[in-house]
């Protein structure tokens, strides 16, 4: 799997290039007609991600050695922004027209608003037959508005509770936690370990909190409610309230470690994943990312024993599976080139 989406996204990468490469002679002569297409010349292409440590920055200077060897012409110019600083930056450069070409694309209402402010391009005609088979349709759609496609996906990260093997030991919970109920008896558990946090959470970063609501919204709303509440931005639908209440009755179980409404996500020993890496929480509820973020963390910057568990209902499972995908942006293609980034001439 993880072949196939890296091949996937090798081909969404040189069709971008392709784009990029023929903004300038592909454009309008003043006389109604295009100039001539050129994708062969050398190109840079510049791509931001939010991998900026261990495994991930790795992955990204391995991937565009493969870029390289699979489009010779094409040279990837890798920028591997923190990801708490990733949605402001690229922000602040799609507005002063200094995007980078192609740029980790979250998806979802972000999506959104950058299609709506024509930001990003539309990939459709350039995803083959070949590449739709091997991605899959449910996942590609997740990519689309109005029935096109703006993103291109490599990876899918499932998600789940992360938790530390030796500290559901050292509490005496032997199973990990596959229903709620469960859950709520492990944190029981947990909170007899002096100086554990049952659950890790980086409030202060939003997202990891946000977590918590939308995976209990999977659980309550159905399909059909959760795409027409994303076009009509209405949460009139009973079952939102439902999993606020859900939310609600956990948090006033108080299972997350002290201040967490002031705990950062990922930077530092002190962050919701530096608390798991250290074993001062036993568990975190994270994207399949999280292993590589912990490692960084830990004193020996190696893995710590962790698991991964999910008390979610079978039918929302697959629903439950965050995915990553690139986007390329417009912007970028009518900013004037600077001379130490290697383009073609218009």
């Amino acid at each position: 799997m993880t072949r196939k989406f890296r091949g996937a996204a090798l081909i969404a990468l040189g069709a971008s290039a392709a784009l990029a490469m023929t903004a300038c002679s592909g454009g309008d002569d003043g006389n109604g007609g295009g100039g001539s297409e050129d994708t062969t010349s050398p190109v840079t292409l510049h791509m931001w991600t939010n991998a900026s440590t261990g495994p991930g920055a790795e992955y990204f200077a391995q991937f565009a050695k493969d870029v390289h060897a699979k489009y010779p012409n094409i040279t990837l110019d890798i920028q591997n922004i923190q990801n708490e600083n990733y949605d402001g930056k690229l922000q602040t450069a799609i507005n002063s027209g200094s995007a980078p070409e192609i740029f980790y694309q979250r998806g979802g209402g972000k999506m959104g608003d950058m299609v709506d402010a024509g930001q990003v391009l539309d990939l459709s005609d350039l995803i083959t037959d070949e590449t739709k088979t091997a991605i899959g349709e449910g996942v590609l759609k997740s990519e689309q508005i109005e029935g096109k496609t703006y993103a291109m996906p490599y990876t899918v990260t499932p998600g789940g509770m992360w938790y530390s093997e030796d500290l559901f030991k050292q509490a005496g919970v032997t199973t990990p936690p596959a229903t709620m109920d469960e859950l709520n008896a492990a944190v029981t558990k947990l909170k007899g370990v002096s100086g554990v946090a049952p659950i890790a959470l980086g409030g202060k970063d939003a997202w990891p909190a946000a977590h918590w609501y939308y995976w209990l919204a999977l659980r309550e709303c159905s399909e059909d409610t959760l795409n027409s509440t994303a076009q009509s931005l209405k949460f009139d639908d009973p079952c939102w309230t439902k999993a606020g209440d859900d939310l609600k009755s956990f948090a006033d179980t108080q299972p997350f470690n002290k201040g967490f409404l002031t705990t950062s996500a990922q930077q530092g020993a002190g962050s919701s994943a530096g608390l798991l890496a250290n074993h001062k929480a036993a568990q975190e509820l994270m994207g399949a990312w999280e292993p590589g973020v912990v490692a960084s963390l830990t004193p020996d910057q190696k893995p710590s024993p962790t698991s991964a568990s999910t008390p979610s209902r079978p039918s929302t499972a697959a629903r439950a599976t965050p995915r990553r995908s690139w986007a390329a942006s417009t912007a970028s293609r009518a900013r004037p080139r600077r001379p130490s980034r290697p383009a073609p001439t218009c």
